[in-house]
């Protein structure tokens, strides 16, 4: 049980809180108090390890804050879905890792000073930083499990509290923060950082390599092909591109030099094709289903990205389909179920014209067919995501009628999960499928078959989802992030 009356010991943070009309001033401030609640949690925390926990004492550091106060309705541009606040009030929100999130910070308080012509205010929290997170980026302190150490880690620092650490935002709960502001922002600072250690835990790769553009796969052929593409970019000197990130954090910049692959691969296979502003792509396998999709797109979705799409294989359900066809998802039948208690069924995930028009322009540019003649290798139409991946062995009569009344044209795994996270998280998202069988027709997936179209298949299909990707980085972030993933009440932040 925890000691409620245990003296606290905390760093002294009365007198930082302050006004900025400076974008990067603001950030600078939330990285040094950042700092200083780290650098005060691992010193304590090193200290009790070696020399045991103090008598009646709980060490404890808060996580910097950013606000805005406006009194008025501040007139802004309508066609901007994000950058600005709707109504008069206070709006808040804990920050975590100011570092990694820099550019991020300085684009979004910038656009608030810019539109409400009022100052930010950073300062101490009232959240308490768990001593987990706070130890996190130092290797040479390890936290303990309950039980293993020579104190109740509870009673002398804080823990992760999932009271702090929950979807409310984004799910439009009516999340307030303890002194009733709105939130500035999608998710508290306790979501971001067990976010960030579920990435590095899943993808083997440290949440700062990720790039802004996010391809998803099923299958371990698209990364042999995105390594040999990222190799290519490397040498290339005007491709902008400035090095590669393979499972483990290995780090490559010369195209030849090799790449060590550890010996026990992660849950989710994550590979980074880097540029210098962080908008290069990232190629995540989440292998086959929907729970994986649900979680990879669970703890990406904190890092902002500015797109996202699947880049899969998918059963084809028309006969006029062929093996290899290309299938743009413009509709989801979502029999899924991962995500019914945060979004439900009923509610539509529409198609984005942006990500459409960029994956069927990347379709045709590479297959270099045009108009009416790209429709004979690709259809657009409703994908259907199942959770049963051997729903064939069952009878036919209930799924293939439900299939046929939505007027899908594909099914898979993965899809409709990807793309109501999208939707849920306000991420641009999209689906390109390759048909890899047909079961209705007597296609099945059999590996005599399946060799020979991964063999003509996948390069395409990947460079496809590259191409639409660096259409994606050349379009403005206003145009994008469009109003039609954005709700009634609507945080500032992306």
């Amino acid at each position: 049980m925890k000691n409620k009356s245990a003296r606290i010991v905390s760093p002294d943070q009365e007198k930082q809180r302050k006004l900025f009309e400076n974008a990067d001033d603001a950030v600078a401030h939330l990285q040094a108090l950042y700092a200083q609640a780290v650098r005060f949690l691992c010193d304590q925390f090193s200290a009790t390890l070696r020399d045991g926990a103090p008598d009646e004492t709980r060490f404890r550091a808060f996580y910097p804050e950013l606000r805005i106060t406006t009194t008025s309705y501040a007139l802004t541009d309508s066609r901007l879905s994000f950058g600005h606040v709707a109504d008069p009030g206070s709006y808040a929100t804990t920050i975590t890792r100011p570092d990694l999130f820099a550019n991020y910070l300085r684009q979004q308080i910038g656009l608030l000073i810019k539109n409400h012509g009022v100052p930010v205010e950073v300062g101490p929290s009232l959240t308490p930083m768990p001593v987990h997170f706070a130890v996190a980026s130092n290797s040479a302190i390890t936290v303990p499990q309950e039980g293993a150490g020579d104190f109740i880690l509870r009673d002398v620092f804080d823990v992760p509290d999932l009271s702090t650490t929950h979807d409310d935002i984004v799910n439009g709960l009516g999340f307030t923060y303890e002194d009733g502001a709105h939130p500035l922002a999608p998710f508290t600072a306790q979501r971001v950082d067990y976010s960030l250690a579920r990435i590095a835990h899943y993808t083997a790769t440290d949440p700062v390599h990720f790039q802004n553009h996010v391809l998803f796969t099923n299958y371990q052929f698209y990364v042999d092909e995105f390594e040999g593409y990222a190799r290519a970019m490397l040498a290339n000197p005007a491709s902008g591109y400035t090095s590669f990130v393979a499972t483990g954090n290995i780090e490559i910049t010369d195209p030849a030099a090799p790449i060590a692959h550890p010996q026990k691969m992660p849950q989710m296979p994550t590979y980074h094709l880097k540029r210098a502003d962080g908008n290069g792509i990232t190629l995540v396998n989440i292998g086959v289903g929907p729970s994986n999709a649900k979680t990879a797109t669970d703890h990406i979705a904190v890092l902002r990205p500015h797109a996202w799409i699947m880049v899969g294989h998918c059963a084809g359900l028309r006969n006029s389909q062929r093996l290899g066809d290309f299938v743009l998802a413009h509709a989801y039948l979502r029999e899924d179920k991962v995500l019914d208690d945060d979004l439900p069924v009923w509610v539509p995930v529409p198609a984005l014209a942006e990500i459409q028009v960029a994956l069927e322009n990347a379709v045709a540019h590479v297959t270099e067919l045009a108009g009416y003649e790209l429709k004979r290798i690709m259809r657009t139409g409703t994908v259907a995501s199942l959770d049963n991946r051997n729903w064939e062995l069952r009878d036919h009569t209930g799924p293939v009628q439900r299939l046929s009344q939505s007027r899908a044209i594909a099914l898979d795994m993965e899809s409709a999960t990807i793309a109501a996270n999208g939707f849920r998280f306000r991420v641009p998202y999209g689906t390109l499928l390759c048909v890899s069988d047909k079961p209705l027709h007597g296609e099945l997936k059999l590996p005599g078959m399946a060799s020979e179209f991964y063999k003509t298949q996948v390069s395409r299909h990947l460079l496809i989802g590259i191409r639409a990707m660096e259409t994606l980085r050349d379009m403005p972030l206003e145009r994008l992030h469009s109003r039609k993933l954005r709700s009634f009440e609507e945080t500032a932040f992306l």
